[in-house]
């Protein structure tokens, strides 16, 4: 699930324009928060806003070591 976030105090009514700067995700792995480029997630038109997840950097170089083994130092 992608949100939007800004910090707006106690209000409780937003509109906010989605740009590249102000839309997030959580790491399905491991929760952490992760800013996401819709466009560069989406852009090629096989995934959706309910479908998709972004996994944060630490947690895709790990699925990419145990896929491939880990890059020799």
């Amino acid at each position: 699930m992608f949100y939007v976030k800004e910090t707006i105090g106690d209000t409780t009514e937003i509109n906010i324009e989605i740009n590249d700067e102000n839309v997030f995700c959580r790491c399905p792995v491991c929760g952490r928060e992760v800013l996401v480029d819709l466009e560069e997630v989406l852009g090629d038109g096989k995934g959706d806003l309910f479908g998709t997840s972004v996994m944060c950097e630490d947690c895709s170089r790990k699925v990419m070591e145990l896929k491939h083994g880990k890059p020799e130092a």
